[in-house]
């Protein structure tokens, strides 16, 4: 703690600003890794399963209200908008996914370009230092006070290094974190691509057998029957729908 203490106080006013980059870079990666990892988490195969049974069995409204028990994860608010459009036309479906990925995408990519920004900047400021320590250094070569020079030349090259080596320790776990959080992003995104597209297929390719007299008005079938059997004809078998 020490040396990390001495290390900013040697690397002056970038090392505070790459600090307080870094800093910055945390809260981001924290915020957004709870987000992505626990608060849009969802067990998709098992969620698309019950889906599914639903829409199998032609129990639209209740699978409406599944999703809406799962409405923080991006994939349930999709199916939900599809789902609420499942009694119109086809192009009603895709417009109601393209509506829901309109308000997805901008939650799950929030803020994370932000992340590559402030490691470009710690990398930056690192280098800043570097000059800055540099110049300093050949400063003291040149016009410092013999009796001062070796202070002023280690005090630079200090810097130089110290900056350096900070701006570099911020930057590339930030990078790692930025990689992890976007391709978990990109992992949403293709799950809610696929199974969107699946369900959408479910429901414009649902059949319903068509209704026969003899279910619907048996009674109706009857009185035919029996209107027939006296008139000497065979009975119709009608069917409607």
């Amino acid at each position: 703690m020490d040396n990390f203490l001495k290390l900013i106080s040697e690397g002056g006013i970038p090392a505070y600003l790459i600090l307080a980059m870094g800093l910055a870079g945390l809260a981001l990666i924290v915020e957004r890794g709870k987000t992505l990892y626990f608060d849009f988490s969802i067990k998709t195969d098992e969620f698309m399963e019950q889906v599914k049974a639903m829409l199998y069995k032609d129990q639209v409204e209740e699978a409406i209200t599944y999703c809406s028990a799962n409405g923080k994860a991006p994939l349930a608010h999709v199916m939900k908008s599809i789902l609420e459009r499942s009694d119109r036309d086809d192009n009603a479906l895709h417009q109601g996914l393209d509506v829901a990925l309109s308000e997805v995408i901008p939650q799950l990519g929030r803020r994370l370009g932000y992340l590559s920004m402030i490691a470009n900047v710690a990398t930056l400021l690192g280098l800043l230092g570097t000059i800055t320590g540099l110049i300093m250094a050949f400063s003291a070569v040149s016009f410092a006070d013999p009796s001062q020079k070796q202070v002023i030349l280690a005090q630079g090259i200090s810097m130089a290094m110290n900056t350096t080596a900070l701006g570099l320790s911020v930057a590339i776990p930030i990078m790692v974190a930025y990689a992890f959080l976007h391709s978990r992003q990109n992992s949403i995104l293709e799950e809610i691509s696929e199974h969107s597209s699946k369900v959408i297929e479910i429901i414009t390719s649902r059949h319903y057998a068509p209704f026969h007299k003899s279910s619907v008005f048996p009674k109706d079938l009857a009185l035919d029957k029996m209107q027939a059997n006296s008139e000497g004809l065979p009975p119709a078998d009608v069917k409607v729908g």
